[in-house]
C-alpha cells in the first residue's frame, strides 16, 4: 500500500490531497470514483514521519474495539461490506489499520471472502478473529460476530487494563526510589566525605557501608546501568523461546501475591476465547489451536495441547487439566457439565465472569495494600541514607560543646 499525492478537479473547483492505494493506477480509480479528475499524481516516498514504526502490537486494543463495533453498526445499517471497509479505513487514526483496510478493499473488490482478506494481515488481525469472521461468512451472521468479537477483545482489553495498573505503581515507585538513591549516593553522600574524614573519629557502621556504597556507585555507574540492560534484555530474549519462557511463565504463576491474580487472569483468558470460539461455531479442535496462541503463558498452553491431544483421542479434554495445579476444581468441574449437557459456551463464559470479576477485586485490593508498603519502603531507603549522615554530624555537634 503507497501513498500518492494528487492534484486534480472537481464539480467544486481544483482539488489537492492524499490517498493509499496499492498502484497508480488503482489510486486513480479510486479518485474516478470520488468524481475527481486527476491533473497529476505523484508516489510519496516514506519518511520517518510518514512511516508507520509500531512499538509492540501495531494497533492498540482499543482502537481495534472500537472498529469492530462500527464495522458491526455499519453492516447492521445495510452497508456493503466493501464500503464498510472503505468508510472505517478512512476514519481510523492509526496508519497500519488504514494501510491494512485499503489492502483488504482491493482484495473484496476482487472477490475474495472478508476473512481471506484479513489473512494476508495476521500482525493485525489474529487467527481467533480470522476463524471467527469465516464463521460469520458462513452462517451469514457476520455483524453479530464482530459484536462477539468486540465484546470479546473489550473485555481482554479490561482485564490486562487492570493488571497493568496495578503493576504499574510497584515499578514506578521502584525506579523513583533507585534514582533517588543514585542521586543520594553520586551528589549528596561525596560532599560530607572530606568533612568526616577531618573529624578523624570512627564511623558507625551504616556510614561506613553508605560511603563505600557512594565510592562504588561514583566508579562503576555504568556497571549498574549494564546490570538493568542485561536483564530487560534476558527477559527478552527468554520470552522468545517457548522452552525457556515455560520456566518464566512458571515462575511467575508460583510468585507470591502476583502470582495468584497471573493465574487467575490467564485462565479467564483462555476460557473467554473457548467461549467466544463455540458461539461462532468454530470447531473445538482448531479453537483449542487458537487458543493455546492466544493465553500467552506457555505453562497454561501446554495444558491446552494435552487437552487437545485427549480430545483427539476420544477423551474429555478436562483430565489433563484435572491433573495440574494451575487449573482449580471449580474451572475443571463446570468444564465437564457443559461437555455433558452440550452448553460448553455457556459454562465458559460463566467461568470467565467469575475469573475477570475475581481479577478485578483482587488488583483493588494488591493496589490499596502495596501502596503503603512502596511508601514505607522507599522512605526507609532514602531514611537510611540520610542517617548514615547525619548520626556522624550529631557526634561532630556534641563534642564541640
Amino acid at each position: 500500500m503507497a501513498r500518492y499525492k494528487y492534484t486534480g478537479r472537481d464539480r467544486t473547483g481544483k482539488r489537492q490531497g492524499t490517498v493509499y492505494a496499492t498502484s497508480k493506477r488503482d489510486a486513480m480509480f479510486k479518485l474516478k470514483e470520488e468524481g475527481i479528475r486527476v491533473i497529476e499524481m505523484n508516489e510519496m516516498p516514506e519518511t520517518l514521519l510518514t512511516k508507520d514504526i509500531s512499538i509492540g502490537t501495531p494497533v492498540k486494543l482499543e482502537q481495534f474495539v472500537i472498529f469492530l463495533r462500527q464495522f458491526a453498526t455499519l453492516l447492521k445499517a445495510g452497508v456493503t461490506v466493501v464500503e464498510a471497509t472503505v468508510i472505517l479505513a478512512f476514519q481510523t487514526e492509526s496508519k497500519t489499520m488504514k494501510k491494512a483496510l485499503f489492502d483488504v478493499e482491493q482484495d473484496l473488490r476482487e472477490g475474495n471472502p472478508l476473512s481471506e482478506a484479513v489473512a494476508k494481515h495476521k500482525k493485525i488481525f489474529s487467527p481467533m478473529f480470522i476463524n471467527m469472521v469465516k464463521s460469520g461468512e458462513v452462517s451469514g451472521n457476520l455483524d453479530g460476530t464482530l459484536e462477539r468479537l468486540a465484546d470479546y477483545f473489550e473485555k481482554q482489553h479490561y482485564t490486562r487494563q487492570k493488571i497493568v495498573s496495578a503493576l504499574t505503581y510497584p515499578l514506578v515507585i521502584g525506579i523513583i526510589a533507585v534514582l533517588a538513591v543514585i542521586y543520594l549516593l553520586v551528589s549528596v553522600v561525596p560532599t560530607f566525605v572530606n568533612m568526616f574524614a577531618d573529624m578523624g573519629a570512627e564511623l558507625p557502621g551504616i556510614t561506613k557501608f553508605v560511603l563505600s556504597a557512594s565510592e562504588f556507585m561514583q566508579s562503576f555507574w555504568w556497571l549498574i546501568i549494564g546490570l538493568f540492560l542485561l536483564v530487560y534484555l534476558s527477559i527478552i530474549a527468554i520470552k522468545k523461546n517457548n522452552r525457556t519462557k515455560y520456566y518464566l511463565d512458571y515462575f511467575i504463576l508460583k510468585m507470591p501475591i502476583f502470582g495468584k491474580m497471573m493465574q487467575k487472569a490467564a485462565i479467564a483468558r483462555m476460557v473467554r476465547t473457548l467461549s467466544s470460539l463455540f458461539s461462532s461455531s468454530v470447531p473445538i479442535l482448531q479453537a483449542m489451536s487458537i487458543v493455546e496462541k492466544v493465553v500467552e503463558n506457555e505453562v497454561i498452553a501446554k495444558v491446552i495441547r494435552d487437552s487437545r491431544s485427549s480430545l483427539e483421542q476420544g477423551r474429555s479434554m478436562t483430565e489433563p487439566m484435572k491433573m495440574h495445579w494451575a487449573f482449580p476444581p471449580l474451572v475443571t468441574q463446570m468444564i465437564s457439565i457443559g461437555e455433558e449437557t452440550g452448553a460448553l459456551d455457556t459454562m465458559l463464559s460463566k467461568i470467565a465472569d467469575f475469573y475477570e470479576k475475581e481479577v478485578e477485586i483482587g488488583t483493588d485490593k494488591l493496589k490499596s495494600l502495596i501502596e503503603p508498603i512502596m511508601i514505607v519502603f522507599l522512605a526507609a531507603l532514602v531514611g537510611t541514607i540520610v542517617m548514615a549522615i547525619m548520626v556522624p554530624m550529631f557526634s561532630m555537634f556534641d563534642q564541640m560543646i
